[in-house]
């Protein structure tokens, strides 16, 4: 039987989290969780332990209340030798989780209590932070729509699983914020300029297209999720086992229930339109990539006319966008592709605070979410020609506050987490221990300069243990960076 989230008093809290409530901040406004005792529910089956989200008629959208009944409950578990794996998941066939509640944020900051929105933040991405170095297998259904908060409960997990009833996007540019619970690390990390382009435009992907994109670690069919999660909890570990063999049992163990891709969806973000994206999207900064959109979308345009009409769209896109919010998001993309995870939470944890203080986050949610029918915002500035105010250009956005109290992250310490984990920093991501071959990887391969097309495909498929996708993905990498010389060697095109 489903159970209602056990909140521990604050006497009984851990102590990192005690002295995390207790830190000092610019606002100490206390934030209202109002708490539901319903919206998140728990649930045991054998070495299964489930969480489900249960706001469906808000999409579930993550607040405060399930933050800290999720954060609690993960805490417990880590330290059970009962609990093998964990499933996080939505309630009702339409959402996973839509988001972090930013009307609740908006309404704060209305009333002056931007501290209760950072302490919002501050909680979501030490959440965030702990599911991205537990110490147990975590498999996220993204069942449905995936935004924002939602992104942040799945995207650092070793397994996520998209359907044919995935929707993905990060859309805070559209409500005058910026990609965050982690995006600073993770979307840097999608090839070439694919995750500036997801970051910018909150382009959203569909079923299969955010598994072939690498957001999605596997792809199955919605109905198969009952099966598997029944199958999860039959699912047996030694105490001595490490953490990567028992990765590795759940990954064989969701596998069994791929049953092939959606012979209607192509890869999207793949042959000309990811040329596109690379050509436009690559440059360092907003004025650059408007001018190189500008040049792609011209009548003469040498790659086609279907470049040119994306282009000319994607222009249209950008410019209902909040300036400070692409401005800002150039950046994160930039210095994200540098930053380990611990940094990426910690900067965005400051630039989160920032956001909270200027008026574009507040007008981007009234005009777009709160307002019926949506209206179109008034952002400051309010149009990309316009220059940002000089005292809060884009690297304000970026400087520490020396007011606002670090932020601490939770450290699981144990035999679990070695061989995945040194020193605090990954050897490889988890999200990318079971995902689709990248184009690194696929270059490495080339470069050996004696394989063909077929032996390279079936190199990366002995690899990947013949996971589907992998044929598709790696067909495509192959037909748009790569020609065959005169002996039938696949050689890697390199742009000049």
């Amino acid at each position: 039987m489903p159970l209602r989230a056990k909140v521990l008093p604050p006497q009984q809290q851990p102590p990192l989290a005690a002295q995390m409530s207790s830190a000092p901040s610019r606002n100490k406004t206390t934030p209202r969780p109002e708490d539901d005792p319903e919206d998140v529910l728990f649930n045991t089956l054998y070495g299964l332990r489930s969480m489900e989200l249960h706001r469906p008629e808000k999409l579930n959208a993550l607040n405060l209340s399930m933050i800290n009944k999720i954060e609690a409950r993960l805490l417990e578990w880590s330290k059970s030798d009962m609990a093998n794996v964990i499933v996080m998941k939505g309630a009702g066939d339409r959402a996973f989780c839509a988001g972090g509640d930013v009307a609740t944020l908006a309404e704060y900051n209305k009333a002056g209590e931007t501290g209760a929105s950072i302490e919002y933040f501050r909680r979501e991405y030490q959440l965030d932070h702990l599911i991205a170095t537990y110490s147990k297998p975590y498999v996220a259904f993204m069942d449905g729509i995936t935004m924002g908060g939602g992104v942040g409960l799945s995207m650092h997990a070793p397994f996520r699983i998209a359907t044919e009833r995935t929707l993905f996007a990060m859309p805070e540019t559209t409500i005058g914020f910026f990609p965050d619970v982690g995006a600073s690390y993770f979307l840097p990390r999608l090839p070439g300029a694919v995750g500036t382009y997801l970051a910018l435009t909150s382009e959203r992907l569909t079923g299969a297209n955010v598994f072939y994109a690498g957001l999605a670690s596997h792809y199955l069919h919605s109905t198969s999720l009952p099966a598997l999660e029944s199958r999860l909890a039959e699912l047996r570990f030694a105490d001595y086992d490490p953490l990567p063999a028992r990765l590795a049992a759940v990954n064989h163990t969701i596998e069994e229930f791929s049953t092939g891709l959606p012979h209607d969806q192509p890869i999207l973000l793949g042959g000309l339109l990811r040329a596109a994206i690379d050509r436009t999207f690559s440059p360092p900064t907003i004025p650059a990539i408007v001018s190189a959109l500008e040049a792609e979308s011209a009548p003469d345009n040498p790659h086609g006319s279907a470049a040119a009409a994306w282009a000319q769209r994607t222009l249209a896109t950008l410019r209902e966008r909040s300036p400070t919010s692409l401005h800002v998001t150039r950046k994160q993309m930039q210095l994200g592709a540098r930053w380990d995870l611990e940094t990426a939470f910690r900067r965005e944890h400051q630039m989160a605070a920032r956001f909270m203080r200027r008026s574009d986050f507040v007008e981007g949610v009234d005009a777009r979410l709160v307002t019926k029918p949506p209206r179109e915002p008034v952002w400051d500035p309010p149009s990309l020609d316009d220059s940002l105010p000089e005292d809060r250009g884009v690297d304000w956005y970026f400087k520490l506050d020396q007011d606002l109290a670090p932020l601490q992250l939770h450290v699981i310490e144990g035999r679990e987490r070695r061989g995945l984990w040194e020193a605090g920093r990954e050897e490889k991501p988890r999200s990318a221990l079971f995902a689709l071959p990248s184009e690194n990887e696929v270059e490495e391969l080339v470069a050996r300069g004696d394989l063909t097309p077929k032996k390279v495909v079936e190199r990366m498929l002995v690899d990947r243990e013949m996971k589907q996708g992998v044929r598709e993905v790696v067909g495509e990498i192959l037909g748009r960076k790569t020609r065959v010389d005169e002996q039938g060697f696949v050689r890697w095109v390199y742009e000049k």
